[in-house]
C-alpha cells in the first residue's frame, strides 16, 4: 500500500489528536460484558450530535468506551488522507460520503467488508434499509458501510403564487415547465424557476431530471451515457428551464445557498433541492415566504419521477483495524431503528422504511413534504452523480453542459463532447 513519508503523517496525525475527545464509561468485564476502547471518527453534523449525547448509553450496555473524534469536513478528509493511507490501525469506525469517496477507499483496501455482519442480526433488520442507500455503500458486491443519513430531491413551490395564478402543483416536467412559464410572464420579477447553475454543484440536481428521462450518467455496458437522446433531453430541459424562466442575468455558478437565497426572498415560483434543506424554506427566521412553501414529489418525466435517492453519509469500519468486532457492535448500535428513528425526530432523514412508516418518523416534518419523500424513497435512484473513484473531475465534465445550455449553447452539441470526454475519463480511471 502506498504510504507518505513518516514525519509528514506524524506532524498530521499529533496536530489532529487534539481533537480527540474520551467519553467516559466503565470498561470491566467482570459483568460479561466486553470490555475496550472503540475509537470512532465523525463529522461535525447533527446526527453526530445526537450519537454523541447518547454514548454512554451504549458504553453503560456493552462496556466499551468510545474515544470520539469529532472533525469538519475538510478536517476529516485530511485526516483519512494521510492515516487511511498511512495504513493505521488508530481508526475503527469512521463517518464518510459512500457517493463521494466510497469508491475510492473501497478499491484503496480502506473499507472492511460488512455483508456477513449486516445479514447476522435479524432484529437489526439489514433489509429494512432503502434500495437507493443500500446500493450507494455496497462496491463490488460487497457491503462496504452502513447509510446514516439520507437525501433525495423534491420540489419546493410558493402556494400563494400558484393559487394567485389558478395552477395546480406540477405533477409532470411538461405541467412544470408550463406553470415555471405562466408566473415568469404574470410577474416580470419573480422567476418561475430556480435551481442550482454551478457545473459541478448543479450535478447532483439535475441527475434526478436525467433519470426522470431515462437516461444515467453510464450505461448498461459501463460506457458514457452522457450523450444519449434521454441526456440530451435532460440537459436542454433543466438549462432551458433556467435560460427562460429563471433569474434575470442569473449566475452559471449557483451551489445550493445561492439558489435557496432566491427562492426564500420571494424571487422564485419553483426550486428543485435536497429535501434535507427543507428548514432553510419554512424557517420565518431564514425565509420571507415560510408560510407559503410547499412540497411535491419530484414532477414526472418521460420514465416517471425519478428522483435520487442517496446515503450522503454512512459508517464503516477501518479495514486495517484490529478492533473490528467492537467496531461493528458501535455500528449496529448506532444505526439501530431506535437511534435511527431519534436522528429523524430530529431532522436527520434516515434510510429504514420502517422509521419512515411509523407516524413519529413523519411528525417533525411537514405534512406535503412526509409525502413527497416518502414517493422518492420508493422511485428514487441510489446515486445523484457519476459512480466512480475521482468523483469531483467527473462532475466537472458531466456537468459542463449544464452549464453550455443556460448559456444558450446547443444541448445536443454540448453533450456530445461531454461524453467523449467522459469516455476518455472512464477508459482512463480502468488502467
Amino acid at each position: 500500500m502506498k504510504r507518505r513519508s513518516i514525519v509528514k503523517y506524524a506532524a498530521v496525525a499529533a496536530a489532529l489528536s487534539l481533537g480527540l475527545t474520551g467519553c467516559g464509561g466503565s470498561s470491566g468485564s467482570s459483568d460479561g460484558k466486553a470490555a475496550g476502547t472503540v475509537r470512532v471518527t465523525l463529522a461535525n453534523h447533527v446526527w453526530t450530535d445526537g450519537i454523541k449525547a447518547a454514548i454512554p448509553e451504549f458504553e453503560k450496555s456493552t462496556g466499551l468506551k468510545v474515544e470520539l473524534t469529532q472533525l469538519g469536513e475538510d478536517q476529516l478528509s485530511d485526516q483519512y488522507n494521510v492515516k487511511l493511507n498511512a495504513g493505521t490501525d488508530e481508526i475503527d469506525v469512521m463517518m464518510y460520503r459512500p457517493l463521494q469517496e466510497g469508491k475510492a477507499f473501497a478499491k484503496n483496501g480502506y473499507l472492511a467488508d460488512l455483508t456477513s455482519k449486516v445479514s447476522q442480526d435479524a432484529g437489526w433488520d439489514w433489509k429494512d434499509y432503502q434500495d437507493g442507500p443500500v446500493k450507494a455503500s455496497t462496491v463490488d458486491g460487497k457491503v462496504v458501510g452502513v447509510p446514516i443519513i439520507t437525501e433525495r430531491e423534491v420540489l419546493y413551490y410558493r402556494k400563494d403564487l400558484l393559487k394567485s395564478a389558478g395552477l395546480a402543483v406540477p405533477k409532470t416536467m411538461d405541467e412544470l415547465q408550463t406553470a415555471a412559464k405562466t408566473i415568469a410572464a404574470a410577474s416580470p420579477d419573480t422567476a418561475g424557476f430556480v435551481a442550482r447553475t454551478g457545473k459541478s454543484a448543479a450535478v447532483t440536481q439535475f441527475s434526478s431530471f436525467l433519470y426522470s428521462f431515462g437516461g444515467d450518467f453510464v450505461d448498461a455496458s459501463g460506457k458514457s451515457a452522457v450523450g444519449s437522446d434521454a441526456a440530451k433531453k435532460a440537459y436542454a430541459f433543466y438549462g432551458g428551464l433556467i435560460k427562460s424562466y429563471g433569474p434575470k442575468n442569473v449566475s452559471t455558478d449557483m451551489s445550493w445557498p445561492e439558489a435557496m437565497a432566491i427562492f426564500t426572498q420571494g424571487k422564485a415560483a419553483f426550486y428543485t433541492e435536497a429535501d434535507s434543506l427543507y428548514k432553510n424554506a419554512t424557517d420565518p427566521a431564514k425565509s420571507k415566504v415560510a408560510d407559503n412553501v410547499g412540497f411535491a414529489a419530484l414532477p414526472s418525466g418521460p420514465a416517471g419521477s425519478k428522483p435520487y435517492n442517496i446515503p450522503s453519509w454512512g459508517l464503516a469500519v477501518n479495514k486495517a483495524s484490529n478492533n473490528q468486532d467492537n467496531a461493528w457492535k458501535f455500528i449496529q448500535w448506532a444505526t439501530s431503528k431506535e437511534r435511527t428513528l431519534a436522528a429523524q425526530k430530529a431532522g436527520v432523514p434516515g434510510p429504514r422504511a420502517s422509521v419512515w412508516a411509523d407516524p413519529a418518523g413523519t411528525s417533525t416534518y411537514p405534512k406535503d413534504l412526509a409525502e413527497a419523500i416518502s414517493v422518492s424513497a420508493k422511485n428514487g435512484v441510489g446515486h445523484d452523480r457519476p459512480e466512480v473513484v475521482t468523483v469531483g473531475k467527473a462532475r466537472e465534465i458531466v456537468g459542463t453542459p449544464i452549464v453550455s445550455t443556460i448559456t444558450g449553447a446547443d444541448a445536443s452539441a454540448a453533450a456530445d463532447k461531454a461524453s467523449g470526454e467522459f469516455q476518455k475519463f472512464l477508459d482512463s480511471e480502468k488502467k
